[in-house]
């Protein structure tokens, strides 16, 4: 089940990178590699959501980064 979600996810991402790139300019080398690095990481995250559903959101990530500076600033 995993592997067709997976599957999925990567015809979709390839459909969306298909669709948007000619619509970048000819010139805009910068702008396709952010467009490109966004992409990979877009789909990284939601293959590592398929794999682990239980996975912490970024905001859980970030408190519990942030937590403890936040006590010892507090102090």
């Amino acid at each position: 089940m995993k592997w067709g979600a997976i599957f999925g996810m990567s015809v979709l991402m390839v459909c969306i990178v298909l669709f948007q790139w000619p619509k970048l300019a000819q010139n805009q080398k910068k702008e396709k590699m952010a467009f490109l690095s966004l992409s990979f990481l877009g789909w990284a995250l939601a293959i590592l959501l398929i794999i682990y559903p239980d996975m912490v959101g970024p905001t859980e990530f970030i408190g519990g980064i942030f937590k403890p500076l936040g006590k010892l600033l507090e102090k």
